[in-house]
């Protein structure tokens, strides 16, 4: 059996938990987004509405500074600890953040009292965001006097229909709809039936974007609304972490003292929820075949190996059964190390020295985790697929190799080539940190959001005014 990490945090280590904790809230919630969303398709070519960069926000005013005072719905399928329901937090709290009036609906929620959900509700109402029942009329009253309704996720469609019922028609003109799924069972018509009327909506990739055009228009003979296409950014606080290099040497070091490798070893990370579909098992393919192809070639390089963050054993699945069935069979238990979910990846981060982004077949629709790497000056290895074809520049910044099993011997050379050429490797992280800075923090991502908020709204009032 592979060795098992349960993380990074040994309890002798008391002060380095105490270190993290003082992170805040904005911080963990910027970790805890990454590249969970479903996966994309690149099929034709959609001229979508594109929106600025912006520049540094600074002392400036913040670029969504006019939507003080003004009232705003978000509306989201579940509060949970995947991508959608934070990205959708951390919008509230940069609306906050100017003073706008906030207001959260979950629309559906487990029977049973769940202690995670308690924990980011409160996490909201702490920051001044109103907590409605799902149901209630206070939703409705709500949902009719809001200056702007955001839906996160095509699931969310359905409330519409559920909660606003004869109401809905005066509500389509002010809404945003915020999508991220990729997969085609959310292509149904009682989830996504009113978004043609809607203001907007709001996709994360030009890949993820085309898809949805193409599916809608092939599958269900709808047409997709006016699209925004608003790549996402690092936090402030998880570039105050990647910056500061005293922190990440301390992280450095305890991670690697937790994992039990050496100062000047080789770490390959893969940084997902442990799943066929983030291809986990492809990349240990292509790690053993890596070793393999250092051992014929006589190649002197330090000790590598390949961490999987991301595993979860209380789940007893089928898949993360077969990962270390693979590792035992290899004879690479101490090559291999399976961490378990954790909240935080700045830590593994920057213990790491390569980040391999192995999502397969559409590919990530963005891939956050894929710019938080960069922000820490690692290289990426990803797939040519999805939205890593949008963030990681190949030959410069990363390398791409194709998915599925055509891509496991070329991953395993560019593990090579990276493993032999290190500055080539360092050369590669500092160009994806200075891509970060480029485009990819959190003032770039609101001066995107900005941009569409001001669209959908000018395009509301005109609706209003008519």
């Amino acid at each position: 059996m592979a060795k098992h990490s349960v993380g990074w945090v040994a309890s002798q280590k008391r002060w380095l938990l105490a270190f993290l904790v003082m992170l805040s809230v904005s911080t963990l919630i910027a970790f805890f987004i990454r590249a969970a969303f479903d996966s994309c398709d690149r099929r034709m070519d959609v001229v979508d509405k594109r929106v600025p960069l912006g520049s540094p926000i600074g002392t400036s005013p913040s670029p969504l500074s006019f939507m003080k005072s003004k009232l705003v719905l978000l509306v989201s399928h579940e509060l949970s600890l995947s991508g959608g329901p934070l990205l959708l937090m951390e919008l509230a709290f940069l609306l906050r953040g100017v003073g706008t009036e906030v207001c959260w609906v979950t629309t559906m929620k487990p029977s049973d009292a769940d202690v995670v959900i308690y924990s980011l509700e409160h996490k909201m109402l702490d920051r001044g965001v109103q907590v409605l029942s799902e149901n209630g009329q206070e939703a409705v009253n709500t949902a009719l006097k809001a200056d702007l309704v955001v839906l996160n996720t095509a699931v969310s469609g359905k409330w519409l229909d559920v909660v606003l019922k004869e109401n809905v028609p005066r509500v389509l003109p002010k809404v945003l709809w915020w999508i991220h799924e990729m997969r085609g069972h959310y292509f149904k018509l009682d989830y996504v039936k009113h978004l043609p009327l809607v203001a907007g909506s709001m996709i994360d990739s030009h890949v993820t974007a085309e898809y949805w055009e193409n599916r809608t228009r092939e599958r269900l003979g709808i047409k997709m609304p006016e699209t925004f296409v608003v790549h996402l950014g690092n936090s402030k606080e998880l570039m105050e972490v990647a910056e500061d290099s005293i922190a990440k040497r301390v992280l450095r070091e305890h991670v690697r003292e937790s994992l039990g490798v050496r100062r000047e070893d080789l770490l390959f990370a893969i940084i997902n929820s442990v799943s066929r579909g983030k291809g986990q098992d492809l990349f240990l393919r292509s790690f053993y075949e890596s070793l393999r192809l250092i051992q014929q070639k006589k190649l002197q390089l330090p000790r590598m190996h390949a961490v999987i963050v991301g595993s979860d054993m209380t789940a007893h699945t089928k898949f993360e059964h077969e990962l270390r069935n693979f590792v035992s069979m290899k004879k690479i238990q101490d090559r291999v190390h399976f961490v378990d979910k954790t909240l935080t990846v700045a830590p593994y981060l920057a213990a790491i020295d390569v980040l391999v982004q192995n999502s397969q077949a559409r590919g990530e629709c963005f891939g956050r985790i894929t710019i938080e790497a960069m922000a820490f000056q690692l290289p990426v290895l990803g797939t040519a697929a999805g939205g890593t074809t949008e963030i990681v520049v190949n030959g410069t910044t990363g390398l791409l190799h194709p998915v599925g099993k055509e891509g496991i011997t070329p991953l395993a050379k560019n593990i090579v080539k990276l493993a032999t050429h290190v500055e080539r490797r360092l050369t590669m992280g500092k160009r994806g940190y200075e891509r970060v800075k480029e485009r990819f923090l959190e003032h770039h991502m609101a001066n995107r959001i900005a941009a569409v908020l001001k669209e959908v709204l000018h395009k509301s009032k005109s609706h209003s005014d008519s």
